[in-house]
Parts: C-alpha cells; sequence; structure tokens
C-alpha cells in the first residue's frame, strides 16, 4: 500500500490549487490522494454552497469524483457529516498519512481566520503535518529550498512523523536551512548555540548537512520569518509548533495567524511534543 497525503476540500476544489500542490508532492513521494470533504463543516461546505439547490450531496460526489480521477496519481474520495476535528481524526487513523493539506482559503469569501482557526483546532487534537498552501501561485510547483522557523528551543516531534526527511528524499538538490528570529542584536552568538544545540537534539542536523542556521534579528518574529524566507529564497516554509501554546514562545497563536495570513510561501506546521 501506498502512503497517503489527505487533501481537505471543498465544492470548488475545480480551482484548488492546494490539491494541485499536493498532487505535484505525491508524485515523487509515491503516495495516493484522499480528498476528504466534510460536509457540514463552515470551513469545506461554504454556507452559499449548501443554500444552492444546484449542488446537493449526489452532485458533489460525481464532482469530487471526477476531480479525483484527474489526478496523476491514485486518488480516493471521503465525505463526512462528523465535525471537521472528528472527520481528519478518523482519515488520520484509518490511513495513516504522510501529512494533511488545506487549502488558504477555500473561497474569496473565506476569512483567513476561519483558516487559522482550522489549523489551531487540527493541531490540538490531532497532531499531524499539516500544509497550507496559499490560494494562488503554487498549482504543479514542487519545493526545493525548504526554510525550518524554530524558536530556540529543544523539540521533539511525534512519532512516524518524518515528512521533512521524506521531502528531502525524494525531491531532486532540495536543502533546509533552520531560521532563528530573535528580538535581541546582541545575543547572536548565544542564539546561535542554543538553535544549533536544539536542532542537533532534534535529529534536524542531519537534514541540514551540518549548515549553520540563519539568525535575524526583527522585533516582530512573524515578519522576520517572511523576511528570512525571502533573503534565503524560500520556496516552502516549516514550522514546529507547540500545542500547549499554539506555537510557544515566539510562535503564539497571532505569530501563527499571521504566517498563516499573510507568508506567500506553502507552510508545514509539525507540531511537537511539550
Amino acid at each position: 500500500m501506498t502512503p497517503a497525503i489527505v487533501v481537505l476540500t471543498d465544492f470548488f476544489a475545480v480551482s484548488n490549487r492546494a490539491l494541485a500542490f499536493a498532487a505535484g508532492l505525491a508524485v515523487p513521494l509515491k503516495a495516493h490522494l484522499v480528498l476528504l470533504h466534510v460536509r457540514h463543516d463552515g470551513l469545506l461546505s461554504p454556507e452559499e454552497y449548501a443554500k444552492s439547490e444546484r449542488h446537493d450531496a449526489s452532485e458533489a460526489e460525481r464532482a469530487l469524483k471526477q476531480l479525483a480521477s484527474s489526478q496523476p496519481v491514485p486518488t480516493e474520495v471521503e465525505i463526512s457529516d462528523d465535525f471537521l476535528t472528528d472527520a481528519v481524526a478518523e482519515a488520520v487513523r484509518h490511513h495513516k498519512p504522510q501529512m494533511l493539506v488545506l487549502g488558504r482559503p477555500g473561497t474569496a469569501a473565506t476569512p483567513v481566520e476561519i483558516i487559522a482557526g482550522a489549523a489551531m483546532d487540527l493541531l490540538r487534537t490531532v497532531p499531524y503535518p499539516l500544509l497550507i498552501v496559499p490560494t494562488v501561485g503554487w498549482a504543479g510547483f514542487t519545493p526545493r529550498r525548504l526554510v525550518m522557523a524554530v524558536d530556540g528551543n529543544d523539540f521533539v516531534l511525534y512519532e512516524h512523523q518524518n515528512i521533512v526527511a521524506q521531502l528531502l528524499e525524494a525531491l531532486p538538490d532540495s536543502t533546509l536551512t533552520v531560521l532563528y528570529v530573535s528580538n535581541e542584536r546582541d545575543q547572536r552568538q548565544e542564539d546561535q548555540l542554543r538553535v544549533t544545540h536544539a536542532i542537533r537534539e532534534s535529529g534536524f542536523d542531519a537534514l541540514t548537512k551540518d549548515a549553520e542556521p540563519r539568525i535575524l534579528y526583527h522585533s516582530h518574529p512573524a515578519q522576520g520569518i517572511m523576511q528570512g524566507a525571502t533573503e534565503l529564497d524560500a520556496d516552502m516554509l516549516v514550522v514546529v509548533a507547540r500545542r500547549h501554546s499554539l506555537l510557544g514562545s515566539l510562535f503564539h497563536r497571532s505569530v501563527t495567524a499571521q504566517l498563516i495570513g499573510e507568508s506567500a510561501l506553502p507552510i508545514l506546521l509539525l507540531p511537537a511534543k511539550d
């Protein structure tokens, strides 16, 4: 059985660039796709869709199956009547996917806060790698330069969540650079030592090929992360997420929401044990 990538999709999936991005990753990862639609969720089943008499349940299922048949890898469709977190938890138990994928946002009318809130709920209740894909600009694109933003403290990921290593192995010439944003200009050496130690303890040093972390000063963490990713010419941002404070230390809720809402890059959130 090939590994799975679960894509949270809506009824407007015909223009879902998150699905196209996921399909682009599924090919080198040798994975199959699972299109998961949560029928009564406000994110994946917008009110304007629910009110439309033209789109009943059977029509939605046909549309999603047609979409599945057009993907470059085997793709199945699952439609759930559960709450979003329950539906995703069941999909994770059943498929044990490499990661979850969510587009930002589902429709032009969907507030960024809804996407951020859904991501936070999933990280709290289903600690699984979650890839947030911007609405435009990434269809059919595979990343090569991954930048991982950390808070400088030691971290341990959940078991069987080695998606970064899998991406680096599957994508030719791909690289991983660690980024730390500090608000103290005079602590560069201390920051370098602390971040290097955290990366070594986590086991990610093998993936960075012992390259030194990039230390950047900025008074606003989210803006500093996006600036650093731009300077490093990144095409995917990886963020270590701590569940107890949703993203702990620098990465509290507002920073996460800002990254999800403003980052032009796909963001891969990695939940860490507290």
